[in-house]
């Protein structure tokens, strides 16, 4: 038999058999992983295997190549901060959607699943998790190999008056070095470079922007698949707040 145990948060779960799960789960030294859960919908365990669920897992098989089972012992769940917030709720639907679209199965990205904990501790604090959640998509395209450069203009080499993102490049752009290019470039809102009013009409327009990137990189480049419906409502419900 093959064993290991680690932390992780859970992604999704679905109905397998009579009585038992399959979940997917976001570990820290596993990356994404799949496996059955016996008993899965029983009234002790169906509460405990909700997404964004802060878990303890054991995971055994006869092969690494099998499905296999695991065992799951609750560490934090996430569930009341979720059910009670609008913006909590398409939050988690988001991370978790995407994390389960992007990640390569069974490949470990530590910062990553740390830099989402992290971000899953901040649900129901609408003050402070439409920021945390920009910077997670940065993180992310950055962990995925596609992160963004903007810290200096890609033509004229300058760090001042930077309002522009390559859609190619993914790197900064000046106002002048745009010139009649500009109509074809991602904005550059200051949130996403760090800098200025972190309100959340401009958090959303940077995430339009950081959207592009892991929609028609990050995702076309697993195939064609459309970007999770529900990472559009949390945009959506950012700009509303």
């Amino acid at each position: 038999m093959i064993e290991w145990r680690d932390e992780a948060a859970l992604l999704s779960s679905r109905p397998f058999g009579e009585n038992s799960v399959i979940i997917e789960v976001f570990s820290a030294a596993h990356g994404r992983h799949a496996g059955v859960v016996r008993g899965g919908t029983s009234r002790k365990l169906a509460p405990i295997l909700q997404p964004g669920a802060q878990v303890a897992v054991a995971w055994k098989a006869r092969l690494d190549s099998h499905l296999g089972s695991f065992t799951v012992e609750p560490i934090r769940s996430r569930a009341a901060a979720a059910m009670g917030d609008r913006l909590a709720l398409a939050g988690l639907n988001a991370v978790c959607s995407l994390l389960t679209m992007v990640l390569p199965e069974r490949e470990a990205h530590r910062p990553l699943y740390d830099r989402t904990i992290r971000l899953l501790d901040l649900l129901g604090q609408s003050e402070v998790w439409p920021l945390a959640y920009l910077r997670w998509e940065q993180a992310l395209l950055e962990e995925m190999g596609f992160g963004l450069d903007l810290s200096a203009c890609a033509v004229r080499g300058v760090n001042e008056d930077l309002v522009f993102v390559s859609p190619k490049s993914g790197r900064a752009v000046s106002r002048e070095a745009a010139g009649d290019w500009a109509e074809r470039m991602l904005p550059l809102p200051p949130v996403l470079a760090g800098k200025g009013d972190a309100s959340n009409a401009e958090i959303a327009k940077a995430l339009g922007t950081t959207g592009y990137f892991i929609e028609h990189r990050l995702i076309k480049s697993l195939g064609e698949r459309p970007m999770p419906g529900a990472r559009a409502r949390l945009v959506d419900a950012i700009g509303r707040a």
